[in-house]
């Protein structure tokens, strides 16, 4: 596929990279030198595709929320309560810097206020990008470890590891959680779910989507959601802000 994606919203980007000098530490959560060197080497990637495209209109920048609906979620990958009222769905790539600051962040308490208290339904959906060498190998390494019911646990290590996605490091993280590695390595190698993965890929095309993490925070219809669609590492109080207006 040629279509490459924005990685996020310039107006979210910039600020995280602004944060960092040659010298800056990170002893209160914010980001490390080594972060901070990965955030501006992706916005220089940024500038050079967005270089290659073909001038948009000014006005293009400030358009309204995007609307965003997936009639059926089955078989996706979930967390929380299947008849919880709201919904979020996360396109993510592993490789992608934003998406460990997200899971590192905002998602742990979105966790602890509204998936675990059944307020909210979390599915993953796969979004990765083309300038990212290992994000298809790790998405389809989740997917095989969803073989043996360790999805979420090889998935929030990778997702905490960007920088350590090649076969080896997968399957290194893999033994530490007890998975068969032979037959992680054989569903990997054999492409068992390539396809299944380019599927979400085209999906957040249609949707609208042009950077990860990309999300659809919206109410559950069915075994679907029918929302808007939130591009970038937001803030968990955005999220809140949005779930708590969801449900006035």
């Amino acid at each position: 596929m040629k279509k490459f994606f924005v990685y996020v919203s310039l107006f979210a980007a910039l600020p995280l990279a602004a944060q960092v000098g040659p010298g800056a530490a990170n002893d209160q959560g914010g980001l490390t030198r080594q972060q901070g060197e990965q955030i501006l080497q992706e916005l220089r990637q940024i500038r050079q595709l967005l270089e290659r495209q073909q001038a948009k209109p000014a006005q293009a920048q400030e358009e309204a929320p995007t609307k965003a609906k997936i009639k059926d979620l089955t078989g996706v990958s979930m967390l929380g309560s299947k008849t919880a009222p709201l919904t979020i769905v996360e396109f993510t790539d592993y490789q992608c810097p934003f998406c460990q600051r997200f899971h590192m962040t905002a998602f742990t308490e979105l966790k602890k206020a509204y998936i675990d208290t059944g307020k909210v339904r979390f599915f993953s959906k796969d979004m990765p990008l083309d300038f990212h060498p290992n994000a298809m190998r790790a998405a389809m390494a989740a997917r095989c470890a969803g073989d043996q019911g360790k999805f979420w646990e090889l998935r929030d290590t990778m997702g905490a590891n960007p920088n350590s996605l090649d076969m080896e490091h997968i399957v290194n993280f893999a033994a530490d959680l007890k998975l068969d590695t032979a037959a992680l390595r054989a569903c990997i190698d054999g492409g068992k779910y390539k396809e299944s993965v380019q599927v979400d890929v085209l999906e957040a095309m249609k949707l609208g989507a042009n950077g990860t993490p990309t999300f659809i925070v919206g109410k559950s219809v069915g075994n679907g959601v029918d929302g808007e669609l939130v591009v970038g590492a937001m803030p968990f109080q955005m999220f809140d802000a949005k779930l708590k207006e969801l449900t006035r």
